[in-house]
Parts: structure tokens; C-alpha cells; sequence
């Protein structure tokens, strides 16, 4: 049994690189359909199911000051990408698109949650909140509220079952539906000529920012990122705490805060925050697994079946929208994987779409790092109260 807090790590952070290496380099069937950060995430669940270490004593203490340190640290330098200015480039009927399916996405887990909230254990509220903050933005936004809520490692297991499965099933329906977007258009009687138009000009803009990372990018990115946490746990200190607003939840917001002002400026441009992020990213999630185990994975076809019904109400309900304000299956279905999928899918599916409208998929999926996390909380203040 390892007991070395460093061995403990470096064996989290070495199995991550070696799954994204894998995933990255060779041509497996097998990550077109399980995502890496799931293999992640469960492998190391396995080595601490069979015991490899134990979540106490230097362990522990590794993990704790690890997590404190860069979950701020990685919300930061995600939310850097996300320029407002140039979101609100992507037009009314983008925006609506996008916010309808955030809207009904949290309505689908309130009524989920109210139909099932006898069958779950008391706190699985909190479990349904991180997948709230997933699905209306990215995996980053899921570990800051897993961090915000203080919930189990366990708990977390559901969330990534949910969270992989059903998401793995929508991106194949919404792929398959591509072809039947001009019978869905003429539905809704939907007006999609300015879309190439958003695009191309997204595409200018993206242009005129340098690409190509440089190590000064690497460090100075790092060193911010690090500093801004640690100043975020400073104020966070400060502020008044209350039931649901302690100082981990104060922290993500002061540090989301900071990532979505700088990433208006120029230091927003430079290239490698999403690189040093993601690094950031796979390490907690490795983290997080570590201290989870099968044998407390007792209701998975339960929220696995519950996560099928949140996505049935916010089809129905997107559907409706998008009649009622004339929106393309383009728009809905890109809004809907912006939330769902985030910045590794919602591009996929735009390219399916046509080359040029790649910008936008990215765009929407950027907006979501700013939502995802207040409306994971949102939805989690709302069922805690059920």
C-alpha cells in the first residue's frame, strides 16, 4: 500500500498523461466512444478500490492542499477564453438558442428530481448539481462545484456515470439528426442565412491573436493562475459564509470573476491557458476518483435512467422554443451540446454542419465555462429545497 502523499500524486497525474498520451497518439476505436477523462476517472477508482493507498494521514493532507491550490488556479485560466464581446457577436437568436437550452436543461433536473427525490439518498441533490454545472458547461465546472458543495467522492461517480453515458448516446442523436435540419427548419419556418455570415466574422477576429505557445506564455499563465488562487482564497476568508455559500464557493466565484474580466483584455489572447487548464483539469479529476471505491456505486441504473429524463424534458421544451421564436436545428443543436457536450464537442458537431461554422461551436461552448458553474449552483439550491 503506498502511504507517500508525492507517490500517491505522481501516480494519479502519471496514469491521466499516460490515458490522454494513449488517446492522443494511437488510433483506438475504444476513446470514440468512452471519453479519456472517464477512463480516468474510473481506472483510478479501481486501483482505489483494490487499495493502493488509503485517504488518510500524509495522503489526505497531499490532497487537500493540491485541490485547494489549483481548483481556483484551472477556473481561471478556462474562463480566459471566454471574451463576451465577442459572444454577444453571435447574434440574438444564437444567445436565445443557447440560454433556452441552459433553461431547460436545469428545468429538466428539477422535475427529474422531483418525480425520483424518494428514491435517492438525502444529499444526492448535491451529486445532481455538479452534473447540473456539467451540463450547462464542461467537466471544469462540475469539479468547481464538487469543490463548492463539498461532495463525496462517491457522489461523483454517479455524476461522471451520468455524465458519460448519457451525453455518449445524445451527441449520437444529435449527429444523426444533421441530415433531417432542413425538415426541422421548415418546422419551425426558421431563418438560418446570417449563420456563415456570424461565422466567417468569428474567423477574422480569431485570426489577429497570435496561436502558436511560447514558454513565456506557459509560465506567466501558470503564475497567474496561481496567484489569482491564491488571492481568491484570501478574500474568500473575508466574506460573510452561510449554509451554501462557503469559502470554496466564494473562491470559484471570485476566481471565475477574474478569468471572465482578464479574459476581455489582452492578457485573455495569449495562447496555452486551455493547455495548462486542462493539465490542471485531469489532475483533480484523478484526485477526486481517488478517494471513491465500486462497492459504493449501489443506484448507478437509477440516475443513469435519471439522466435519460432530463434530457426528454429538455427536448420537448427545446422543441417548443425553437417553434415559438423560429430557431434552426443548427442553433438548437449546437446550444444543446455547448451545454451538454462543451468545448470538446459542440465543434464536432458544428463541422457536421459545414467547416466554416466551427467558430461558433467553440463560441458557445466558451459561454458555457461562464454559466455552468453559477447555474449548477442554481439548480443545486433549488433541489436542496425539494
Amino acid at each position: 500500500m503506498i502511504t507517500s502523499g508525492f507517490s500517491y500524486v505522481a501516480i494519479i497525474v502519471f496514469f491521466a498523461g499516460l490515458v490522454i498520451f494513449t488517446e492522443k497518439n494511437t488510433n483506438l476505436k475504444f476513446f470514440k466512444y468512452i471519453p479519456a477523462i472517464v477512463v480516468i476517472y474510473f481506472g483510478i477508482m479501481i486501483m482505489s478500490s483494490m487499495g493502493i493507498w488509503e485517504r488518510a494521514g500524509e495522503i489526505k493532507d497531499y490532497y487537500k492542499s493540491i485541490k485547494h491550490a489549483i481548483l481556483p488556479a484551472m477556473i481561471f485560466l478556462m474562463l480566459l477564453k471566454a471574451d463576451l464581446r465577442q459572444i454577444v457577436k453571435l447574434g440574438p437568436k444564437m444567445l436565445i438558442a443557447f440560454f433556452s437550452a441552459s433553461i431547460t436543461i436545469g428545468f429538466g433536473f428539477v422535475v427529474t428530481y422531483w418525480l425520483f427525490k424518494n428514491m435517492y439518498a438525502p444529499d444526492a441533490w448535491k451529486a445532481f448539481a455538479a452534473l447540473a454545472g456539467s451540463w450547462m458547461g464542461g467537466t471544469a465546472n462540475m469539479v468547481a462545484i464538487q469543490g463548492a458543495l463539498q461532495i463525496s467522492d462517491s457522489d461523483m461517480g454517479y455524476t461522471l456515470l451520468i455524465d458519460s453515458i448519457d451525453y455518449a448516446i445524445w451527441i449520437m442523436v444529435l449527429l444523426a439528426l444533421v441530415p433531417f435540419s432542413k425538415i426541422f427548419d421548415k418546422f419551425t419556418k426558421a431563418e438560418s442565412s446570417t449563420l456563415n455570415e456570424v461565422a466567417k466574422n468569428l474567423e477574422n477576429e480569431n485570426k489577429k491573436h497570435r496561436q502558436n505557445i511560447e514558454f513565456s506564455d506557459m509560465i506567466m499563465l501558470t503564475g497567474t493562475s496561481l496567484l489569482v488562487s491564491a488571492l481568491a482564497w484570501f478574500f474568500a476568508d473575508l466574506l460573510p459564509h452561510t449554509s451554501f455559500l462557503s469559502g470554496t464557493t466564494w473562491t470559484v466565484i471570485i476566481a471565475s470573476t477574474a478569468g471572465i474580466i482578464l479574459g476581455m483584455t489582452k492578457f485573455g489572447k495569449l495562447p496555452g491557458s486551455n493547455q495548462v487548464a486542462n493539465v490542471m483539469l485531469y489532475s483533480l479529476v484523478g484526485l477526486i476518483a481517488s478517494g471513491a471505491k465500486f462497492s459504493e456505486l449501489t443506484e448507478a441504473p437509477l440516475y443513469i435512467f435519471s439522466g435519460f429524463v432530463i434530457l426528454a424534458v429538455h427536448i420537448v421544451l427545446m422543441i417548443i422554443i425553437a417553434k415559438i421564436f423560429k430557431l434552426d436545428l443548427f442553433s438548437c443543436g449546437i446550444a444543446s451540446l455547448a451545454n451538454i457536450g462543451g468545448v470538446a464537442s459542440a465543434p464536432i458537431l458544428a463541422a457536421s454542419y459545414g467547416e466554416s461554422l466551427i467558430p461558433i461551436g467553440v463560441l458557445m461552448a466558451m459561454l458555457g465555462y461562464i454559466v455552468g458553474t453559477g447555474g449548477g449552483l442554481l439548480v443545486g439550491s433549488i433541489l436542496s429545497i425539494m
